[in-house]
């Protein structure tokens, strides 16, 4: 182990899985986990499809003897290396139905993990998966990377911090229209897997792009949910999936949050959008123009807080997921990296012999990755009856 006084000496050695030729986010994993030069991308299972995987390689860079064919075979050479070469982590950019297979095996060969979301297929995946990370040593982290923007940090220390006063209303959205069609019955590949219940899931738009709503509420806030009443549709005649739906959550304090997630809405994009109401002030911030967040008093005029690590009401939290001067945009790959660059930290600690913090993380972890499979079950299941009011407190959110 290269090591002085604490630290690594080294980059952390990554293998990605997924992320093969027309795939998407395989390449903003890869991207992003090296933007800070703390990483370096050295093997890769790249497709399910053993020759489409060794195919795709080049274009990582990935040498041929560490392009594998399968996660199996992956993690059974780098096994066989020397500690000083096999890989630290591995970051999981495959469909929903694949990660639990993947990102246990990983956990018990002792790799770290960066697992794209929904963290599993279902519920009881994501609960034996606590399980697997808890009877291991391992850094788990979930790539729900809308919380790695600057001005989401500093919002989310204003309101725990209190500034804001006691949060009664959440109102979370993701906006997009790109299903608009049946994209899937022209195989696109992106539409096809999503739509796909053997693939997705339960759920379809509302465990795309709802559970980062929902998450993106609960790590601003902290707010503890109670209850979930939901409605979901298919909109587009013959989808199996939803591709429209609207929440209403009570949570512990009193509180009230709405999470609504579209991908039928004509000219939207990638419109996630929070509003946070407390009893002294409130937020709004949107995904789509990063680097601003209004902040409202009445009585008073809006404030507009712009993303400046060098200003005086950037906060610590704020300025730590900050990488550039003000006026310069920082966005999606940087906001990505900032899962990446906090759960390093905790990879170093565990690979210097150090504690680090497994539960209480400023990244998400698999604790919030079981939650949010607990979110599309219980909205699914109050969807199914016709919008009852169901449970939405799980022991992965009471840590």
């Amino acid at each position: 182990m290269e090591t002085t006084n604490g630290a690594l000496n080294r980059k952390l050695r990554m293998a990605l899985v997924g992320g093969g030729q027309g795939a998407f986010i395989g390449r903003v994993h890869a991207t992003a986990a090296v933007l800070d030069n703390r990483a370096e991308l050295v093997a890769g299972a790249l497709s399910s499809n053993p020759e489409r995987a060794r195919a795709s390689a080049p274009a990582y860079d990935i040498k041929p003897d560490r392009a594998y064919g399968s996660v199996s075979e992956l993690i059974e050479k780098e096994l066989a290396l020397p500690e000083d070469e096999r890989i630290d982590f591995l970051s999981i950019a495959t469909p929903n139905h694949t990660h639990f297979e993947i990102a246990k095996a990983a956990v018990e060969a002792g790799f770290n993990v960066i697992c794209d979301k929904p963290m599993t297929f279902d519920l009881a995946q994501a609960e034996e998966l606590v399980k697997a990370v808890e009877n291991s040593d391992v850094v788990f982290a979930v790539s729900h990377n809308y919380t790695g923007y600057p001005l989401i940090r500093q919002a989310r220390e204003m309101i725990l911090g209190g500034e804001l006063g006691e949060i009664q209303a959440v109102r979370s959205n993701y906006i997009q229209g790109w299903l608009r069609t049946r994209l899937e019955e022209d195989d696109q590949k992106q539409a096809a897997w999503r739509t796909d219940p053997s693939r997705s899931g339960a759920a379809g738009g509302f465990g795309d792009i709802g559970t980062h709503a929902y998450n993106l509420g609960r790590y601003m806030t902290g707010l503890l949910p109670e209850e979930v009443s939901c409605n979901l549709k298919a909109f587009v005649e013959g989808r199996q999936l939803d591709d429209y739906g609207h929440a209403v959550i009570r949570f512990e304090n009193g509180g009230l949050g709405t999470v609504t997630a579209s991908q039928i809405s004509h000219g939207r994009e990638n419109d996630l959008f929070i509003e946070v109401d407390g009893t002294q002030g409130a937020l709004q911030w949107r995904q789509e123009e990063p680097n601003k967040m209004i902040y409202r008093r009445n009585g008073e005029p809006h404030a507009i807080y712009t993303r400046d690590p060098n200003a005086p009401f950037m906060n610590e939290s704020g300025k730590a997921a900050c990488r550039l001067p003000s006026g310069h945009p920082e966005a999606f790959f940087e906001a990505f990296a900032n899962v990446y660059r906090f759960a390093y930290d905790a990879m170093v600690a565990r690979a210097t012999g150090e504690s680090f913090e497994t539960k209480d993380t400023i990244y998400p972890n698999v604790y919030d990755g079981c939650e949010g499979m607990y979110f599309i079950q219980q909205c699914v299941a109050s969807s199914e009856e016709n919008g009852a009011w169901l449970p939405l407190r799980h022991e992965a959110a009471r840590r």
